[in-house]
């Protein structure tokens, strides 16, 4: 039986309301966080000083250019590349008759000028191996991590920028371009959890950042810079850095000040988001200034690949690009980052263009899956190999009254 709606109309309105009801406070929020941020932005040698002392519950946002400052974008060079991969995964599932995973990864080459061309292509690979299975410490038995779930998502990001490294490469020297990437260069999942530190030695070191470190040593020969591009994001370490600034305490302590539901003087621009804040800032093709992630993960393995991150306005979105510092800090690449970007978002209709098209490249559908499953199984049967599915999985592909 499928979703009755008439069931969860009533909710979705009692939800519609809520949201009603809430937006004259969220709008009152949002005016004084602006205010604050036009408040502190000439006095920012302090606030740094105040957000380096802070400790606190939430991630804040280091500043490097100020805090209101706007940039319109350069204009473009008249010969560039933009490249891009984006990927899919199919998991392992325990229901099935073998352990395996797939990851297809989508790319794409957009070369502009006299001589404009693009290449589109898919790689998927099959791990089916028990190394491949599995991350496992050097010279160590029984502490195997299985690469499933966020860890396969996590691989699947290593997997992007390898592929991302390779395209690169290839690209002509004396060249200026843009490597993309979708979403954050932040390996999140590998922060939210607590993993042994053989797996963050073979997914970020061996493996992600040694792919960054591969494209950065490039620039010898042209202008290569790399960006993550998150649309819609839900961030809020700017809006944090001015909760810091609000603190009525020299040295902001969540733990030793705030105790739980008692009122703060912050919580007056609580839940408002980065993105509205610099909607109210930016004309359209602008960027804000710079900001660096805090981030413990950042913080302890980055190094000369720290995240910087700005805003973007793309006709009625903000948008977040992350860069790494080796991009940040020069200028060039910079003001390339910022204009290949949003010429990008023009092309695509909001959205980069190239990561729109490896997307399509790199979409697995629920039919995909169905069907490589079923080439397994009967790949299995014709080489009379034993083909065992768990009784859950039989019922959901029988049917029965």
């Amino acid at each position: 039986m499928s979703l009755d709606l008439t069931k969860v109309a009533s909710q979705v309105g009692s939800m519609v309301a809520r949201l009603k009801a809430g937006g004259e406070e969220r709008r009152k929020r949002l005016h004084h966080a602006l205010d604050v941020l036009s408040n502190k932005a000439t006095d920012l040698d302090s606030l740094n000083r105040k957000i380096a002392s802070s400790k606190t519950t939430w991630l804040v946002a280091g500043l490097v250019d100020g805090l209101s400052q706007h940039y319109q974008a350069p204009p473009l060079p008249l010969e560039f590349t933009v490249i891009a991969t984006d990927g899919s995964h199919i998991d392992v599932d325990r229901h099935r008759s073998t352990r395996c995973y797939l990851i297809n990864i989508g790319t794409v080459i957009l070369r502009y000028g006299a001589q404009p061309n693009a290449l589109l292509d898919s790689f998927p690979s099959l791990y089916f191996g028990d190394e491949d299975l599995v991350i496992a410490p050097d010279g160590a038995k029984g502490r195997e991590q299985p690469i499933e779930g966020v860890l396969l998502g996590i691989k699947r990001s290593v997997d992007e920028c390898h592929r991302l490294a390779e395209l690169a490469a290839e690209s002509p020297p004396d060249s200026s371009t843009l490597a993309l990437l979708d979403g954050s260069l932040i390996l999140w999942g590998l922060a939210g959890q607590v993993y042994p530190e053989f797996v963050i030695e073979a997914l970020l070191h061996k493996g992600f950042l040694s792919s960054l470190e591969q494209i950065r040593k490039l620039n010898t020969d042209k202008r290569l810079a790399l960006a993550s591009y998150i649309s819609f994001p839900r961030s809020t370490d700017v809006v944090n850095a001015l909760r810091v600034a609000i603190c009525p305490h020299e040295v902001p302590d969540c733990d030793r000040y705030c105790p739980t539901n008692k009122a703060r003087d912050c919580d007056t621009v609580a839940g408002v988001q980065d993105r509205e804040l610099f909607a109210n800032i930016l004309g359209q093709g602008e960027r804000s200034a710079l900001f660096t992630s805090q981030s413990s993960i950042v913080q302890k393995h980055y190094g000369v690949h720290q995240v910087y991150f700005f805003y973007l306005r793309v006709d009625d979105e903000i948008a977040r690009v992350e860069i790494p510092r080796w991009v940040a800090t020069d200028e060039d690449l910079l003001n390339l980052t910022h204009g290949l970007v949003l010429d990008q978002c023009r092309r695509g209709q909001g959205y980069p263009v190239a990561l729109s098209e490896a997307h399509e490249q790199a979409v697995v559908t629920g039919a995909d899956r169905e069907t490589f499953w079923q080439l397994v199984e009967s790949l299995l049967v014709d080489e009379h190999l034993p083909s065992p599915s768990s009784a859950k999985s039989q019922s959901k592909r029988t049917r029965w009254v």
